[in-house]
């Protein structure tokens, strides 16, 4: 992410970026497959204006990156308004971040439906599979992003996790979960509760193993896999919770099991009252479409 910085000023911001990268080729090669970005998310092309001060987003290339197996299976392409929903497989990110750059939902989509203006309207964890709303045109994405800042995106999820022993259920967990940067799990700690999420026990999959239904009100950062690791059973396949367990890069052997499976709230493009709901069931699989 280079910084555009005061002082000597390019004409533009591919020219400053090829000064700073010294590869005109790979520079000009990003720009024309919309993958540099300003930091509001616009797409840099030829006559983007250089902007001191501003930030500019350039996906490098990584070899290295490992494939993640599974489709982004399209739920919902509304054209008029701007809108896509997507089936996320599990270990795919939403966006790029650290290591995950190409293998990522909004660069794949990006390539795949040649929408170099997609954007994310929310975000799902790596690990988590189902639905995930993105927009598609620039001129329409605050107005969704402000909808699920605002607590207008009604989510309910779906976990695999072992059988509560003593735990009377429905239960309302409600308490403070802060995750701190640098750190890979996020924490209870004491203060006003900032994450809500009512578990209810659906069903008896096999002896020992429920199916549950997970209705956060608020989207802390692993809300879910700490709430229920809290309450002693913790979902399945998780690496992170209640203990951190070491993954080799490229095993995808062991899916966590919590499933986005749908979502419910007013379009704030069009009006509409829409509910998306995934096509994927649990147990969800590393290695299927």
């Amino acid at each position: 992410m280079p910084v555009l910085p005061p002082g000597r000023q390019p004409r533009t911001v591919v020219d400053f970026l090829v000064g700073v990268t010294g590869d005109a080729d790979g520079v000009w090669r990003r720009v024309r497959a919309g993958e540099v970005l300003l930091a509001d998310g616009t797409r840099v092309d030829a006559a983007t204006s250089y902007r001191p001060g501003g930030a500019a987003y350039l996906y490098r290339d990584l070899p290295e990156e490992v494939a993640v197996p599974g489709e982004l299976t399209v739920l919902l392409h509304d054209r008029r308004t701007g809108l896509l929903a997507v089936d996320k497989p599990p270990f795919l990110a939403t966006m790029p971040r650290g290591a995950h750059v190409a293998q990522t939902a909004l660069v794949r989509l990006r390539r795949e439906l040649d929408l170099p203006e997609l954007a994310p309207a929310h975000r799902l964890d790596r690990l988590t599979s189902g639905v995930l709303l993105l927009t598609t045109r620039r001129e329409v994405r605050g107005a969704y992003q402000r909808m699920v800042q605002r607590g207008g995106l009604a989510k309910t999820y779906e976990a695999l996790a072992p059988l509560p022993d003593g735990l009377d259920l429905p239960v309302l967990v409600r308490n403070r979960v802060v995750k701190h940067r640098g750190e890979l799990q996020a924490a209870v700690v004491p203060g006003e509760p900032n994450a809500e999420t009512l578990v209810e026990l659906v069903e008896v999959v096999r002896p020992g193993l429920g199916r549950y239904r997970l209705t956060p009100t608020t989207g802390q950062t692993h809300q879910l896999r700490v709430h229920l690791a809290g309450l002693g059973v913790p979902i399945q396949g998780d690496p992170l919770y209640p203990t951190v367990r070491e993954v080799a890069p490229g095993d995808f052997s062991t899916p966590l099991q919590l499933l986005a499976a749908r979502v419910r709230f007013t379009d704030p493009v069009s009006g509409a009252e829409r509910l998306v709901v995934s096509r994927r069931t649990l147990p969800v699989d590393g290695t299927a479409s």
